[in-house]
């Protein structure tokens, strides 16, 4: 059965970092897709970042481009996402997602195609 944690998330001031991490338990593929994903209150669900393993290709939000940055340990099947700059606008409940392929382009940001959902990290960024 896979199984997505992901933890990391908390109370920072604005400008500060978090690194959030989600780990992969129960994964039988060698190549796959990871995402972040975010909602805010009373907002939609919103594409943060992916990463194809093993070929490595990123891709990022515009809204996170340049502060956040996506990387992964193969070996340990988990992804992380550090976090710097943050914006009291990136406060919201973080989740990963993982797809049994390795996407590249347009198609790592398509949500449908991901089975497998972690429950989430809350992050909030107040002064």
């Amino acid at each position: 059965q896979v199984q997505l944690v992901e933890s990391g998330g908390g109370i920072v001031r604005p400008g500060e970092s978090l690194r959030l991490s989600c780990v992969a338990s129960g994964f039988p593929f060698s190549r796959y897709s990871m995402i972040w994903v975010r909602q805010a209150p009373g907002k939609g669900l919103e594409w943060v970042s992916g990463i194809n393993i093993p070929g490595d290709y990123t891709e990022y939000g515009d809204a996170v481009k340049g502060r956040f940055t996506i990387s992964s340990d193969n070996a340990k099947n988990t992804v992380f996402l550090q976090m710097d700059a943050l914006k009291p606008e990136d406060s919201a409940v973080y989740s990963c997602a993982a797809a049994p392929r390795a996407y590249n382009g347009a198609a790592i940001r398509c949500q449908f195609r991901y089975d497998y959902w972690g429950q989430g990290t809350q992050v909030t960024v107040s002064s």
